[in-house]
């Protein structure tokens, strides 16, 4: 790409039920030449009509508002339209709804006090349909790790996956991108593209934060691997 053909800017979505904290965002966003604002929302509902109308790249999402919540919002935009990256965006810091996002479709999890720099680095990852996620909540998603013994995978769904499938589902997980396990594991970038696909295919999960999730809740990877 030139300079005299600059790429397009991620357009992105705000979604949340308070006015000053999307008018904050917003400006932050729009000191990035990399970011287009396109639309903002005061709840669930208005946001999936958003989402539908205005496709755009990344939505920022509350997870707590009135009438349809984040975590419902997230579930029809998955359905309706995969293609949109939801990152939540939120208080809670509680494991059990990162990991009910996670499964709904969310790309991601953040948090509010995270600083512009992570956040405007998050939002350019999720338009990449990498999985992005708060330092602490990782390490909760790990944790549950070392919980799940008394919840093991079926020996089936254990045996659809294969040793190195097995190890690139560890590091979804853990919440690396394409290009770090690649990098970790010493193969091209397409390689591991390839690799990730076979395993939502076995799985029958729609992305790969949903098939971290499924390893966490199943057992299918060890946390010391």
């Amino acid at each position: 790409m030139t300079a005299d053909n600059p790429p397009a800017p991620i357009r992105v979505l705000l979604v949340d039920d308070h006015t000053l904290f999307r008018s904050g965002i917003k400006a932050l966003l729009q000191r990035y030449p990399e970011f287009e604002v396109v639309g903002e929302a005061s709840d669930g509902v208005e946001g999936v009509k958003r989402v539908a109308a205005l496709l755009p790249d990344v939505v920022l999402m509350d997870l707590n508002m009135p009438g349809l919540s984040g975590l419902e919002a997230v579930q029809l935009i998955a359905q309706d339209t995969p293609q949109v990256n939801v990152v939540m965006l939120t208080v809670s810091e509680d494991a059990e709804d990162l990991s009910e996002a996670l499964r709904a479709g969310a790309r991601g999890y953040l948090l509010k006090n995270i600083d512009a720099e992570f956040l405007v680095q998050a939002i350019k990852r999720a338009a990449q349909g990498e999985p992005v996620m708060a330092a602490s909540m990782t390490a909760k998603l790990m944790q549950q790790f070392r919980n799940i013994s008394s919840n093991p995978a079926p020996p089936q769904e254990k045996d659809k996956l294969t040793p190195r499938e097995r190890e690139i589902l560890l590091l979804l997980a853990r919440g690396d991108s394409n290009k770090e396990i690649a990098r970790e594991l010493s193969v091209a970038e397409s390689t591991v593209k390839i690799h990730v696909q076979n395993i939502l295919k076995k799985l029958s999960l729609t992305s790969r934060v949903q098939a971290a999730v499924y390893a966490v809740e199943h057992g299918l990877v060890h946390p010391d691997a």
